[in-house]
């Protein structure tokens, strides 16, 4: 079977629809909206749904790899936003170094766990 794969788009939840949606357009995400109760929100060719839906054993077991091209950089931009500070719950963790590369996390005002990465090469 071969594959040409042209995009993984993951379904999110959110405890809060409306903080989540402002949380990911502060987050440089391109809001779409589909319905009143769910958008795509994109950046570039990457994109994710996000839905007016809550399940907390799910949404605290979520949890999301995006590749960056440099973690350093992308953890001081991070940074630069704010985000705990205008979001409750919202946690930002610094880089970490790993045998394999380097990531810093985000949690998300609901508990989603995002995971910023760049691989050795």
């Amino acid at each position: 079977m071969q594959h040409k794969i042209k995009s993984i788009r993951p379904f999110i939840g959110a405890k809060n629809f409306e903080i989540s949606r402002s949380f990911y357009r502060d987050l440089g995400f391109e809001e779409i909206v589909l319905a009143h109760n769910f958008s795509v929100f994109k950046n570039d060719e990457t994109a994710f749904y996000l839905q007016d839906y809550y399940a907390k054993e799910w949404i605290e077991n979520t949890m999301i790899f995006l590749e960056v091209d440099d973690t350093e950089r992308y953890y001081n931009e991070l940074a630069a936003l704010n985000l705990p500070e205008k979001y409750e719950g919202v946690k930002l963790t610094p880089v970490k170094y790993l045998d394999w590369g380097s990531e810093c996390f985000l949690h998300d005002p609901s508990g989603v766990l995002w995971h910023f990465g760049t691989f050795k090469k």
